[in-house]
């Protein structure tokens, strides 16, 4: 074999194996996520500037979450508190709520904050609906999206990445 082919050779091989880890990871991380409950949105960060925005469905959308069991998204300010690789709904990315203002407010009214809020995907049985899962608010107060689309926010997200949800 000559010098030339095999350089040659390398060379693609060099070529194909850095367009795959391309795909595999993100160019940018996001620095942030803003959820905008009102136009069912959460937009990826990075610097101020989106790099990707994704439907959403929600738990009840109206109004910030008050107590354990309303089924409504919370709005404040969280962060990403843990990943969860084995997640019921394929994966999540639990976010602190309750925070300190949300704790607040549930004393103030003697009830319990709640808990357990995620961005997270579809539950195994029904990830063959795909985007059709957003033609409802079904969650019970977390943010969902596809499993194609949790697989890639887990890819850009860090685990205390700051999460802005607005109504």
């Amino acid at each position: 074999m000559r010098k030339s082919t095999v350089i040659a050779a390398f060379a693609c091989l060099f070529a194909f194996a850095s367009f795959l880890l391309a795909q595999a990871r993100p160019v940018h991380r996001a620095d942030r996520i803003l959820i905008l409950k009102a136009a069912h949105t959460l937009t990826l960060l990075s610097g101020g500037e989106a790099i990707r925005t994704y439907k959403v469905a929600l738990g009840d959308p109206k109004g910030p979450k008050v107590q354990a069991g309303d089924k409504k998204t919370p709005e404040g300010t969280y962060f990403v508190d843990g990943k969860n690789p084995n997640s019921l709904f394929h994966r999540a990315l639990h976010l602190s709520y309750p925070n300190t203002a949300d704790r607040e407010r549930a004393r103030e009214l003697g009830v319990r904050p709640g808990g357990d809020i995620e961005i997270h995907g579809l539950p195994a049985q029904y990830a063959w609906m795909g985007a059709a899962h957003r033609a409802v608010d079904w969650t019970t107060g977390c943010i969902a999206v596809t499993n194609p689309e949790i697989e890639e926010i887990w890819n850009y997200v860090s685990v205390g990445t700051p999460v802005e949800i607005r109504p």
